[in-house]
């Protein structure tokens, strides 16, 4: 059953780079039957009015910079929740990718335009390597080799847009991605689970490492800083059971994702790695189903992609969530044509 109203208004992890506020978390769950499921949080500090999108092959892009844009045409169709339209920052396309935008403030682009390499805003990124990739080691072999340069421009509400983004696939690899000091980083292999903001995600692990020896039983960090996130999403995945039943699998992934989500109301203006969250995502690769949870609904509803119309020429749909509307249970046919979100410029 599935009933729709509406409420008040909606929900990015690339984030800010100063006093606004956002933090994220982002978890691989292996199930028991050896498939794999994404979690993440989506948490900020105003309304971003997300809303979801399916995207068909062939669709023509460019990277919103002008001249000198990077230019592809999609390869792959894709589901995915943007940031006031002009930004993706979660999604899975029908191969089974799925990627991750969060916020790290200490990301760094470098002088993209000095680099005479085609440019793409931030805000096309995750949406670029939907459209391209099927597969984490396809997308790791042709990222590292920097064929584009990113630029971070300005949000709506004055500041950079500033991220790191992480990827997985069916076979349960995972990598994630950050510019730091200009240069690309780049970690590979199943092991990267999790992900949240600041710091960087190698100081992250290392700052993991001492909780992983103190043990979750007897003592966690219970603050809603990023670190400390990131410990104890850390110790709850490992703890969790692998579940075969897919219901009970999606509901343990959500459990483990909500005990790390900021309660609404509470944000520090003085640390922009806290802030509301306002949504949650479950991408379910193996059944190719899309979970959205809102903050502000009592309900959650999915999206089979198997029903979405990916061939070329189908059209651009989508799901207008900016004024909260209630909506449970599978909703592929709630989406209307639209014409392609469009990626933050200068």
């Amino acid at each position: 059953m599935r009933f729709t109203s509406r409420l008040l208004a909606g929900a990015l992890c690339i984030g800010l780079a100063a006093p606004a506020a956002d933090a994220c978390t982002r978890i691989l769950y292996e199930t028991g039957d050896g498939t794999y499921i994404v979690g993440r949080t989506l948490d900020w500090f105003e309304d971003t009015k997300s809303n979801l999108w399916v995207l068909p092959r062939g669709v023509k892009q460019n990277g919103g910079l002008g001249e000198g844009s990077l230019e592809w045409t999609s390869k792959y169709g894709s589901i995915v929740t943007t940031i006031y339209d002009i930004a993706g920052v979660d999604g899975m396309n029908e191969k089974g990718l799925v990627t991750n935008a969060l916020y790290l403030a200490e990301s760094d682009f470098g002088n993209a335009r000095a680099t005479g390499k085609p440019l793409l805003s931030i805000g096309g990124w995750m949406q670029y390597v939907l459209d391209n990739f099927a597969t984490v080691a396809e997308a790791v072999e042709a990222l590292r080799a920097e064929p584009f340069a990113i630029i971070a421009p300005i949000l709506p509400d004055g500041k950079p847009a500033v991220g790191h983004l992480s990827i997985s696939d069916k076979s349960g690899d995972s990598a994630i991605f950050e510019y730091l000091k200009g240069k690309l980083v780049i970690h590979h292999g199943h092991e990267y689970t999790v992900m949240t903001n600041s710091p960087p995600f190698d100081e992250q692990l290392a700052v993991t490492t001492y909780w992983d020896q103190v043990g979750g039983l007897a003592m966690l960090p219970g603050t809603h800083r990023a670190s400390d996130r990131f410990a104890r999403v850390s110790w709850n995945l490992n703890a969790s059971p692998k579940f075969k039943d897919p219901r009970i699998a999606v509901a343990s992934v959500f459990s483990i994702i909500r005990s790390v989500s900021v309660p609404l109301g509470i944000a520090d203006p003085d640390r922009p790695n806290i802030a509301s969250t306002t949504w949650r995502t479950v991408s379910d690769v193996a059944r190719n189903r899309y979970y959205f949870e809102s903050a502000f609904s009592p309900n959650i509803f999915w999206v089979d992609l198997d029903k979405l119309k990916f061939d070329k020429g189908a059209p651009v749909r989508k799901l207008d969530l900016t004024n909260r509307p209630i909506i449970a249970g599978e909703s592929s046919d709630l989406f209307l044509d639209a014409k392609p979100y469009t990626f933050l410029g200068q």
